[in-house]
């Protein structure tokens, strides 16, 4: 791509950048930007308890990360209910009452479009506690250790 100086001459030779719009990168400075406004909005209405439901009413729920798509129009919102317990039964009610949550999220961002929102179970927990048991088996360690003395 030549920009308009390249054909009158001034900049003769010279070639634009072309901007790379690759989901390979990982997501964007706003995607994380407005995931967590939206993670700080759930849980405060999480906490406050606007949602009238009788599975949530005495159930305390981690709101992990939210992840917005790169046309924030949609969220997948990692839930974790304290403890664990319960959890199929917690993202189904959270799933089920998602528009009104929705709407409270609405109400306390200013966003052009209000990203449809999608709860999903939060692993990161499950997945620190394998990775802690791992690394404590006797033959890690040892190969721990004696990466240490090599040292």
């Amino acid at each position: 791509m030549r920009c308009y100086l390249c054909h009158k001459g001034a900049l003769k030779g010279f070639i634009m950048a072309k901007r790379n719009t690759q989901s390979s990168k990982g997501p964007s400075q706003r995607q994380l930007r407005v995931g967590e406004l939206i993670r700080r909005a759930i849980s405060e209405v999480l906490l406050r308890g606007d949602i009238h439901d009788p599975e949530l009413a005495h159930v305390s729920v981690t709101v992990g990360e939210v992840q917005a798509t790169p046309d924030l129009r949609m969220a997948h919102v990692y839930v974790l209910p304290l403890g664990g317990q319960n959890a199929d039964a917690v993202i189904e009610a959270l799933n089920r009452n998602k528009s009104e949550i929705r709407r409270s999220v609405n109400k306390s961002l200013s966003l052009k479009y209000s990203p449809e929102l999608r709860f999903v179970y939060d692993k990161t927990f499950d997945q620190m506690d394998e990775t802690r048991r791992l690394l404590a088996q006797a033959s890690v360690q040892q190969d721990i250790t004696s990466d240490d003395e090599t040292d």
